[in-house]
This record gives C-alpha cells, structure tokens and sequence, in this order.
C-alpha cells in the first residue's frame, strides 16, 4: 500500500493524462484500451525509471542564481552551483536561513517539474519523499523496489537533483562583493533566498486578503461595531521576477507568479521634497510625462507588431500594469506631502482624488465605494488618451478588445489603490 501523497500523485496525472487523451468520437473498446495505457504509463516499473533519469534537469536550490539574472544558470564554466543551505535554527531574533521554516526551491527544464513534485511530496510522517530516499527508508525501499531497474539506479539518479558535489562555480552576473580575510579577499556571490521572500508574501497575503480580514474590513467600512481589530500594512512594494515568464527562474517564483513584496525599510526623517501636492490634477502635476513615457513607448512597439500571439499580449498586459503601478508608488509619495502641502481653502483638486490622497479623508475612502469607481473610470480614460496625445498620427487606434483589457487591469488594481 502506497503512502496517500504518491497515490494521490499518480491519480492526478492519471485524470489530467485521460483528460487531454479521451475524444468524444472513441468507443468503449478504444476507450478501455486509452485508459490500460494510462495505466501502465503510470506504473512505478514504467514512470520511475523515466523520472529518474529526467531528475538531473532539475536542481533543487535554498538560493537560487536565477533571482540575480535569469542567465546566470550557464555560463563558460559550466553550470552554476546550486546552493543549498543547511543552516541550523539560533534563536537569535534574526530573520535569516535557517531561522524560518521554508519550502526549497528549484530550477531547470520545466518538463520535469512532475520529478521535483514527486520528490517533494510530504509523506504521512511529515517528511518529503526525497528525505526518505536520501534515508533508505522503509518506505523508499518499497516505492523503488522495482524490476524494470535496480533500487540503487534509482536512487542515484533521484538524487542528483540535490547533488551539490563537486567545483562551487559562480557566474559575473551574480551580485559579488569581496571580504576581506586577514590580508587577502573571500569572494561573496550574493545570492536571495527564495523559500523566504515568498514565504513572506504569503504572511503578508494572508495578513491583508483572508477571509477573516475582508469580514472584518466590511463591518468596518459599514460603520459596525466589532470587538476584534485588524491589521493594516501600508506602503508596500512588489517587484516581479521574470517578467511574463516567471517559469524562467525558479519553480517557486512560477507558482506565485514573480510576484514579491517588499516592506517598507527606508532611514527616519528623509523627506522627499522633489515631490508636490497637486492643486488641479494629479496626473497633469504630479504624475508627469517623464514618469511613464518610456512604459508608452514600449507600449506603442507592442501594439505597433504586425502580429499577434500570447506572448503579445501578455507584454501588453505586462505594461498597461507598469503604468498602474507607476500610478500607484506615486499616489504613496504625493500622500506622503499632504499633511503638510494639502490646503483645502485654496485647493481645486477634483473631490474624488481629494478622498484618495487625503489622509484627511481616510475615513471616507475607506467607507466608500463612489470615489473608487470615478477614480478607476479616469485611470482608464487617461492611459488611451495619454497614448493617443504623446503618438498623435502614429498612434494605434485602440478596439475594444484593448480598452476592455485596460479597464479590466485597472479594476484589479482597485485594493491597491485604495
């Protein structure tokens, strides 16, 4: 009897591998016939031998070298080491490796995901099933004893998805800084932990977007009491790793879509005074040309290419996002002056933006919906118009399909914006 996890493994692939196969036209003998070859792509004698020799495209990584360029894997040298950290845990008050429990990374060929997913898998006792077979566990002994190959083959070849053995290669385009050591030099290749950045997103996902949070949000916004608070974490920032191909640097950054926050870590006390509360409009004196003008033109080559496929209008998507989030780090700086450049007597600012970058509204913005809604429609208009004005004859009449999609990219951005 198999642990539930691989079990539940191969019934998965099982219905996704039926699912692609199965037409409406089979009958039941072709049927039946589809679904003995499932089952026998699926047996440990078959899929194992060929999972272990695909397990060395993958390498499992604590710090992958892709999060400094996606080309640092290769170069002349070689592959670049995969690091795999095994600091033990300090109770030190650090956030560091070691310190945090976190789920390992890896990078290589996407095709053989499926290998990395069966090694990591967590068995009934808590443990990956790569664990168990780095052990010679009992269970490990049951799961590859097979006749198709030899219990050791397997072993090996499994295993050398975390093999780190062997020259430690680094590559020029990881961040490097040299140590110094008594009189000579360490060479340090700075390297990021995934398991840690993402495992942070997820506390902070969890903190401002669980079910609990949006309940308890809601009462707020309509003015209901309630004896349990929440927490609020503001200027946030998310950077992406991998543009629209997160797939390219590691398996974790693929699974949250390249996506990252940072918290705020900036020196008390600096203010920035090249920034300037607007009088009229923000988006004719605070949000100016030269903020967005490059994000337009790379926008302009995208719809100017004479054809069309995913990877298009993915870069399109890609873009239109840029400018929201261009919108939304200057939204938090012009906030940042209000209190003090904000003077409501001589301000002719429309009410709606008032609401949004006031703090004095902050009660208003937060209970209502009619300021956010205006706001969004305006975004909308002012990224077609901002491409028609700044390309004027050479510009690229917008269908519907594209204004949909901008209104659509804007509408999700709506929490952040709030």
């Amino acid at each position: 009897m198999l642990d539930p996890g691989i079990s539940s493994f191969f019934a998965d692939r099982k219905e996704a591998w039926l699912k692609k196969k199965l037409k409406t036209s089979m009958d039941d003998d072709e049927v039946q016939a589809l679904k003995i070859e499932c089952e026998e792509v699926f047996s440990l004698e078959q899929w194992l031998p060929n999972a272990a020799k695909r397990a060395g495209q993958i390498s499992m990584a604590t710090h992958p070298c892709t999060f400094s360029h996606p080309s640092a894997r290769k170069n002349k040298n070689g592959y670049v080491s995969s690091i795999i950290a095994t600091t033990e845990r300090v109770d030190d008050g650090f956030l560091k490796t070691g310190n945090v429990s976190v789920e390992t990374d890896a990078l290589g060929n996407a095709a053989a995901l499926d290998v990395y997913k069966f090694l990591t898998l967590q068995m009934l006792d808590g443990q990956q099933l790569l664990a168990h077979i780095q052990q010679d566990s009992e269970l490990a002994n049951k799961v590859l004893n097979i006749h198709s190959s030899s219990y050791q083959e397997l072993k090996d070849d499994f295993l050398a998805m975390v093999d780190s053995e062997g020259e430690n290669i680094t590559s020029s385009k990881i961040k490097q800084i040299y140590f110094p050591v008594e009189n000579d030099y360490h060479q340090l290749s700075l390297l990021t932990n995934s398991g840690l950045i993402y495992h942070l997103r997820k506390q902070i996902d969890h903190i401002r977007f669980s079910e609990e949070v949006k309940a308890l949000r809601d009462i707020k916004r309509k003015n209901e009491f309630s004896e349990q608070g929440f927490t609020e974490i503001y200027n946030l920032t998310t950077i992406g790793y991998g543009g629209t191909k997160p797939q390219n640097i590691s398996v974790l950054n693929n699974k949250n879509g390249g996506k990252v926050h940072l918290l705020q870590s900036l020196p008390p006390g600096i203010q920035n005074r090249s920034t300037h509360f607007p009088k009229t409009n923000f988006f004719t004196e605070s949000f100016r040309y030269k903020d967005y003008r490059d994000v337009f033109q790379a926008l302009h080559k995208i719809l100017t290419t004479d054809y069309n496929n995913i990877n298009i209008r993915e870069g399109r998507d890609y873009r239109i996002q840029e400018l929201l989030d261009r919108i939304i780090d200057k939204m938090w700086a012009v906030r940042a002056v209000a209190a003090e450049q904000y003077h409501a007597d001589s301000s002719q600012l429309k009410h709606h933006q008032e609401i949004w970058l006031c703090d004095e509204f902050k009660q208003q913005r937060e209970e209502s919906e009619d300021w956010l809604d205006k706001l969004t429609k305006e975004i909308s208009v002012w990224i077609t118009r901002s491409y028609e004005k700044i390309f004027a004859k050479q510009a690229v009449k917008l269908g519907k399909a594209e204004l949909q999609k901008i209104a659509e990219i804007v509408q999700q951005n709506k929490e952040a914006l709030r």
